[in-house]
């Protein structure tokens, strides 16, 4: 969710992991809190874009970032939950994961990712699901219109795109897709929501909606979380969920895979998650200590690079394939 290392602080994480009831409930703590001003995505300091695919048959892609920024507080005193799209720190913080995954996502044609006021670590630490929708409302209002000045803008219109998301990225990918008119779903190629749960009433809000069978399937869903353990799913991020398709040999029934020749990874069918072994994951330390531990959140969307990679290439090469 976040790549960066956050200082653990025994007493902040009690506080965060209150109960919902004792969240902010009163008055005097919401007008406390200052949110950022809106971005205008006409400005193009408000995305991180790469426009020269070479692509001989090109699908655009959208992408959206993860979690990138703690609570801050203004020169007033008023504490921020979300992230400054107009903080040029902020936005460079969020270049750090959006220039990696341009490398290989942005192979399918012309990239675009979006600067959004997502919500704070802290937000999702709470593991309140009320907390974390009513933050993410203005997170997504910024994603909703950014998508739509992308399909406005983008130099071909009828051009195929894929949609991708890691962690809150992969959350509002959900969102976005059940917000979809079908025209536009009609040119979807696939969505990948990384690291973040589809549940089934997800599934039941919208027909966008539909997991991913195999390499090739178009218009659909892929969808996974890892663990090292199932006794180590994070509800917040991974459960429930009714989908999770292997990245690694594209099975979504337990038959293992192995990766880089020393990882094996397998679905747990029950569970819809992905069991790895073989890695420690180490390289990651523990996020407010309710994430990276058992888990391997923050490797997801670089831990099957080189599989997603070619994968959205086959994908996309398959979309042409079913339109001619």
């Amino acid at each position: 969710m976040i790549r960066k290392i956050l200082t653990y602080c025994p007493f902040l994480l009690l506080l965060l992991l209150a109960s919902c009831g004792n969240r902010e409930s009163s008055a005097q703590a919401e007008a406390a809190e200052y949110i950022p001003e809106a971005p205008d995505y006409a400005d193009r300091t408000m995305w991180y874009t790469r426009t020269n695919s070479t692509a001989e048959r090109p699908a655009d892609v959208f992408y959206l970032v993860s979690t990138w920024e703690t609570d801050w507080t203004t020169d007033d005193g008023r504490t921020c939950h979300y992230a400054d799209v107009h903080n040029a720190t902020h936005r460079a913080n969020m270049d750090k994961e959006i220039s990696r995954i341009a490398d290989y996502m942005g192979e399918a044609g012309d990239f675009y990712s979006p600067y959004y006021r997502h919500i704070t670590i802290e937000g999702w630490a709470t593991l309140c699901e009320d907390t974390i929708n009513r933050r993410f409302r203005t997170a997504f209002s910024d994603v909703q219109r950014a998508f739509d000045t992308f399909l406005e803008k983008r130099p071909d219109p009828d051009r195929p795109f894929v949609l991708a998301g890691f962690s809150q990225g992969g959350k509002a990918v959900v969102e976005l897709l059940k917000a979809m008119p079908e025209d536009v779903a009609n040119r979807l190629v696939a969505a990948y929501v990384l690291g973040y749960k589809v549940t089934l009433a997800d599934t039941l809000a919208t027909e966008n909606i539909r997991p991913a069978r195999g390499a090739t399937d178009t218009g659909v869903t892929i969808c996974y979380n890892s663990v090292s353990d199932v006794r180590y799913i994070q509800p917040v991020v991974a459960a429930p969920c009714a989908m999770c398709i292997n990245p690694v040999n594209w099975r979504t029934d337990a038959t293992p895979a192995m990766l880089h020749d020393t990882i094996t990874v397998t679905v747990s069918p029950e569970h819809h998650v992905l069991v790895v072994k073989g890695y420690s994951g180490s390289e990651y330390q523990p996020i407010l200590g309710f994430l990276n531990v058992g888990d391997f959140h923050s490797a997801e969307p670089w831990l099957y690079q080189e599989c997603l990679r070619e994968n959205i290439r086959a994908r996309v090469e398959a979309y042409y394939k079913e339109q001619s």
